[in-house]
């Protein structure tokens, strides 16, 4: 299937894009080839944050939304074990972000809840989300298969107010599918399967343990993630 670009980025290292994004310079999309690019849901519902901070109105995990995925798509990502509770939570909502992506794909909703509720506001993170999906959907296309998620690194700000959550994605056996005829458009591995993933992540306000995405930065054909 033709490449098609969604919104380009440099080519930046995983230091130097969580620099840029902690010090307010982030955006930047991914590319999309036959086998679309994004991350997105698990098959099941979404993972409780890790060891929220005090000081804030508790957001139950019932709360949380669900994203169940069909039988023929399959997420996985590595455990995450962080000392540091809010390094725990960030990453934990940094891949709810990703799983948000990719479960609104699958649900065809460019106007999906969970990755709203998974961003910030209007934010640039909430902007992308919502575009990765669209030309998805606006293309008759879902996903099939199984995209894999790996080396989640934290790097908090100098005020710990706010956290850039890296990590890798590996799409080597994930494709896209024509949701009329569902049929599934295989493509040969290649290094066009592999993202670096940048978010800047910031603790709610309002609600007690859950972290949004504020802006992302994702590096297509990433040979520090195969």
């Amino acid at each position: 299937m033709n490449r098609s670009r969604t919104l380009p980025v440099a080519a930046v290292s995983m230091a130097a894009a969580a620099a840029l994004l902690l010090t307010a310079c982030g955006g930047g999309g991914e590319e999309d080839s036959g086998k679309d690019k994004i991350a997105g849901a698990d098959d099941g519902a979404a993972k409780k944050s890790a060891s929220p901070s005090a000081g804030k109105s508790e957001v139950p995990v019932t709360d949380r939304p669900k994203m169940p995925l069909p039988k023929d798509v399959s997420l996985v990502f590595d455990d995450v074990d962080m000392s540091d509770p809010d390094q725990a939570a960030a990453a934990s909502d940094a891949h709810n972000f990703a799983r948000a992506i990719r479960y609104g794909i699958v649900k065809q909703n460019v106007n999906d809840p969970a990755y709203k509720f998974y961003s910030e506001l209007k934010s640039p993170a909430q902007a992308y989300a919502k575009d990765q999906i669209k030309q998805r959907v606006d293309k008759g296309l879902t996903i099939s298969g199984e995209m894999r998620f790996s080396r989640t690194k934290v790097t908090p700000a100098e005020n710990k107010k706010t956290s850039v959550v890296s990590f890798c994605s590996n799409s080597t056996k994930l494709y896209s599918k024509e949701v009329k005829t569902e049929k599934v458009h295989h493509t040969e591995p290649s290094i066009n399967d592999y993202y670096s993933w940048q978010v800047l992540m910031t603790p709610s306000k309002n609600a007690k343990g859950l972290w949004r995405a504020q802006k992302v930065q994702v590096q297509d054909k990433a040979e520090e993630c195969r």
